[in-house]
């Protein structure tokens, strides 16, 4: 059976105390997503966007 591609990559990963933040990309489309993790608390997700709403996009290879 082949092995099937991940549609998700992570891009950066940084921490400040307990607090985690991952930069997401969509591989297919190119849109980012910010991932926060705090232990304990929660986590959220949301689409990166620019100046005027659109969503922030990473070159897709």
């Amino acid at each position: 059976m082949a092995k099937k591609e991940t549609r998700f990559q992570a891009d950066s990963l940084t921490s400040q105390g307990t607090i985690m933040t991952h930069v997401i990309t969509d591989k297919t489309t190119g849109v980012q997503y910010l991932l926060a993790i705090s232990p304990n608390m929660g986590s959220g997700l949301t689409v990166l966007v620019d100046a005027d709403g659109k969503p922030l996009l990473n070159k897709v290879d």
